[in-house]
């Protein structure tokens, strides 16, 4: 670590402000960071932007200021006890950003679960800065042949999605329906692929417009509702022979999504909870109907490890593409605002300065 030069400074997306009137801006004097025990410095290739750093800007909950979860780079500086095998390694840095490793979660492998775990952008500060300190235990090695742009948003948002979708087993079988709001998202897309290309489940994408039903169609969709036109429960339950999908992953974070999505799933059908609308808001199912109908309500929050580096691999041999843009830095703060107003197909992600 004596190499390096920690007297420079950097240029990062800070959020000023947070709260409802909260935006991101651009500053090129915030001090570089030194990793602590078992920590890196990675300088930052490039960064995926996903919905939930919104919440960073908005204030909702206690988060650091600059925000950001999907960021790649390359490891430039070692902390104490970090693992010399890391230096110049091309890696992931994910919305975990550390586990205890010893709870009952951490040892089934679910640190994903952890409740003792710190959080990129949350705990620490995020990925839209051009060096970031990671944890030297939990990133992911990025393997030769993924480029970074690929990789990034396969760190939160493929990762999300990669779990989510394992929740909907071992209910729903292969050749069986699956629903996805918010499918033409940044989240949204990979699921549908991961859905349909490797676990074989037919795939119901909703969402609104041309360009969102284009690209879940290419990203293996079966059908295609758009709530912007269609009656999406009566046009869900049609498809299904009037029972509904088999199960229902609802990513995007709205009350009115949630709302409506409990009324695409089936009697004795798996409802897995992604979106994260404000912490306030409940979820809208008595108990009652929950009972009655058979259901099973699942939370999902990223994945594990072990789906992580399937995710990689998947997108090694070119089994899941994310459907990406690449923009300067500076166009961060545009990007959130585009965000804000679902403005995004796809996922959108940022070079960082050289």
């Amino acid at each position: 670590m004596a190499d390096f030069d920690f007297t420079t400074s950097q240029t990062v997306a800070w959020i000023e402000s947070p709260g409802a009137n909260g935006k991101l801006i651009i500053r090129k004097d915030v001090e570089i960071e030194k990793p602590g025990d078992r920590e890196i410095l990675v300088k930052l290739e490039c960064s995926g932007i996903c919905h939930s750093d919104c919440r960073n800007v908005e204030g909702m909950g206690a988060y650091t200021d600059i925000p950001g979860h999907e960021g790649v780079g390359t490891v430039v500086a070692l902390g104490s006890n970090a693992s010399e095998s890391l230096m110049g390694k091309r890696v992931g840095i994910k919305w975990l950003w550390s586990a205890c490793n010893e709870c009952s979660a951490c040892k089934q492998g679910k640190i994903n679960n952890c409740a003792k775990q710190k959080n990129t952008g949350r705990s620490v500060r995020g990925t839209l800065q051009q060096y970031v300190v990671a944890h030297a235990d939990f990133v992911s090695l990025i393997p030769e042949g993924v480029s970074s742009e690929v990789a990034a948003p396969l760190l939160c948002a493929g990762l999300s999605l990669a779990g989510a979708v394992s929740k909907c087993e071992p209910e729903v079988q292969k050749g069986e329906w699956v629903a996805i709001t918010g499918a033409g998202g940044g989240l949204g897309h990979i699921g549908v692929q991961i859905a349909a290309k490797t676990k074989g489940f037919k795939v119901i994408a909703i969402d609104g417009g041309e360009d969102k039903k284009k690209l879940c169609k290419e990203m293996g969709a079966t059908e295609f509702v758009d709530y912007t036109k269609d009656d999406v429960v009566k046009t869900v339950l049609g498809l299904t022979d009037g029972e509904g999908a088999n199960a229902v992953i609802c990513v995007a974070g709205t009350e009115k999504a949630y709302e409506q999505a409990i009324n695409l799933v089936r009697n004795n059908g798996v409802f897995v909870c992604v979106g994260l609308p404000p912490d306030s808001y409940m979820f809208p199912m008595s108990p009652i109907q929950i009972a009655n109908r058979g259901l099973v309500i699942k939370g999902s929050s990223t994945g594990t490890s072990a789906q992580m580096d399937e995710l990689l691999q998947h997108a090694l041999e070119g089994k899941i593409t994310p459907k990406i843009e690449v923009y300067p830095f500076e166009d961060s703060p545009k990007i959130i605002e585009e965000l804000q107003r679902y403005e995004v197909t796809g996922r959108k992600v940022v070079k960082a300065p050289s």
